[in-house]
């Protein structure tokens, strides 16, 4: 049986996955530590939330998570203002990207820093305080795309998603004698701000229905789970396996 975690820490909590997740867990009675770059968009969440599930505490603020010494801080301030923290889920990232070679490496070095080196520095944070406290959940929000190689726009994308899949489990690995959790989560199409412009793809589901998947999954806290599970566990078995000219047919 689950520890139930009452504080939970989410980046990228400003739109997408992090405010979908924000929102059930408000739903659920959990007190929350939201950050994002856009505070304007987390200030009106948090007005929205503590108006729907007033019993809760809710605490916003500004993280650029590129900034590395800032997320250090900001993780930090989160610990005082709720006195522990539980569960941080390490949601921020991109989908920016192009086809190597074809004039974008901005777009696809963007990506890798905030896909990859910046969710490092998150979870070298979250597990400062962990540590201390000697109990508490690592969450990293990978996805089904980390699986293969995928081309074009989502080249760079997937291969720091497989790099974030291996850091988070080589930290479990780290702590399997611990009282630290680690979970990784592989998201399949579920629409968000980062693929809003994507008209149609197979197997989408809603923000609402994803979020609500993904939570729950993230509550029975496994070492990791494929969301929402039909029909990705299925397909991400398949993607592992099959040649790749036949993955591409796939998505």
């Amino acid at each position: 049986m689950t520890t139930t975690r009452h504080n939970i820490l989410i980046t990228g909590a400003s739109s997408g996955l992090g405010e979908g997740m924000a929102r059930e867990y408000a739903r659920m009675g959990r007190n929350l530590a939201l950050c994002a770059r856009r505070t304007d968009r987390l200030d009106a969440l948090k007005a929205e939330l503590e108006t729907a599930h007033p019993t809760i505490k809710i605490f916003v603020r500004a993280l650029d998570v590129n900034n590395h010494d800032q997320v250090f801080e900001v993780f930090r301030a989160f610990q005082t203002d709720l006195g522990t923290i539980d569960r941080i889920i390490v949601n921020a990232g991109m989908g920016k990207g192009a086809s190597l070679g074809t004039g974008y490496f901005h777009a696809n070095l963007q990506t890798a820093q905030t896909n990859f080196v910046a969710a490092l520095a998150q979870c070298e944070a979250a597990l400062e305080i962990f540590r201390a406290q000697n109990a508490g959940h690592l969450v990293t929000i990978s996805s089904v795309a980390a699986m293969r190689g995928m081309p074009r726009a989502q080249t760079t994308y997937a291969a720091t998603k497989a790099g974030l899949s291996a850091l988070t489990e080589g930290i479990r690995a780290d702590l399997l004698n611990s009282p630290i959790k680690v979970s990784i989560m592989y998201p399949g199409y579920i629409r968000s701000e980062i693929n809003a412009k994507v008209k149609s793809t197979p197997y989408m589901v809603d923000t609402e229905t994803g979020c609500r998947a993904l939570v729950k999954a993230i509550e029975r806290e496994p070492v990791q789970a494929f969301v929402p599970g039909w029909p990705w566990a299925l397909m991400a078995r398949a993607m592992k396996w099959l040649p790749l000219r036949w993955v591409q047919k796939l998505l």
